[in-house]
């Protein structure tokens, strides 16, 4: 897997956006550098250095990834912003031995930047071993948030319960709609069900649970991620007026070959296009990283999952569905003390 890190920028990426695991990456590296506009800053010769590299090789580094190590924080300094940190390193160390007074333009990385150098660079053993050491801490970290299991880690997430409760009231709509609207036996429930799934995120609910290793007393839905849950309750209950109206236009119900069709034309109609991407998105890209699971059929919607997320299911404010829903009885509480 370490080796994996030099080959991805998503799996690079992932680590470098987990806020918590570079916190405790930061403890353990322990590198010092120019304490620079509230953070501490590294020169090319410290990394090259540190990595046991020369800095051609550095620079080789920079001129291949400029893109990716810019957005992490590589930057180059000119005019004033120079000027001060020259100051502040003399003032720092008392002396000036990286680079010279006359310099006009200097590359500098923050600690992001120098853990972005060490996933890119394939010659040095340092790196090697600093790639090892950051993923047994972004592991061990999502396993002390999680208690060692990601399968509902979907829970954490303080949208969950109110899409949950939610779509149960969505998902009768729809129930009953096929119930009263469509010619065909109890089969017809799991077979427009698995049609939601797949237009959605191109699995049915069986190779959903294959790819997530669920059991089969484990409910599908109750691993989903909460804009997951957002657009089945979109189809849901948007397919059951669409539904409920053509049985009434007929009246009568529909076959099972009309039911087709008219899932075909709703489906198919563009309003879902954004929200469909925007949902195999987040599927695709966290199931990869905190569940390493990988959809084959959403591999080109995988992409870094951004910080935010990592605050969002790891973070203070991510907790246990159990916890949310004491905090959510709680609230109904005060709401009916108010009555």
């Amino acid at each position: 897997m370490a080796k994996e890190l030099t080959n991805t920028s998503v799996a690079r990426q992932n680590i470098l956006n987990n806020s918590l695991a570079m916190n405790e990456i930061q403890k353990v590296v322990g590198m010092k550098g120019i304490l620079f506009e509230n953070e501490y800053k590294f020169l090319k010769r410290q990394i090259a250095d540190f990595f046991d590299v020369t800095e051609r090789t550095i620079d080789n580094c920079i001129e291949k990834n400029e893109k990716e190590l810019t957005k992490n924080g590589y930057e180059v300094l000119k005019g004033k912003r120079l000027v001060d940190l020259k100051l502040v390193k003399q003032y720092q160390f008392g002396h000036e031995t990286d680079f010279a007074t006359k310099t006009t333009v200097l590359g500098i990385f923050n600690f992001r930047a120098f853990l972005n150098v060490a996933m890119l660079l394939t010659d040095s053993e340092k790196a090697k071993q600093l790639r090892s050491i950051m993923l047994d801490i972004v592991i061990d970290t999502i396993n002390k948030r999680t208690g060692g299991s990601t399968k509902y880690i979907n829970q954490r997430d303080e949208d969950y319960i109110v899409n949950m409760m939610r779509g149960e009231d969505y998902r009768k709509e729809f129930t009953d709609a096929l119930r009263d609207c469509v010619d065909m036996g109890n089969f017809k429930y799991m077979v427009y069900t698995d049609k939601i799934y797949t237009s959605i995120f191109k699995e049915n609910a069986a190779e959903y649970r294959r790819i997530l290793k669920l059991e089969k007393d484990e409910n599908v839905r109750q691993t989903m991620y909460s804009e997951v849950l957002d657009i089945i309750s979109s189809y849901e209950v948007g397919f059951s007026e669409q539904l409920t109206n053509r049985c009434k236009s007929l009246g009568r119900k529909l076959s099972s070959r009309e039911t087709d069709i008219l899932f075909s034309e709703f489906e198919n109609q563009k309003l879902w296009e954004p929200i469909r991407e925007k949902a195999r998105n987040k599927m695709a890209s966290r199931d990869l990283c905190f569940r390493d699971a990988l959809h084959k059929n959403l591999e080109e919607y995988i992409s870094a999952v951004p910080q935010a997320d990592f605050d969002r299911f790891l973070g203070e404010k991510s907790m246990e569905l159990d916890k949310r829903l004491e905090e959510y009885k709680e609230a109904l509480k005060r709401l009916k003390d108010r009555e």
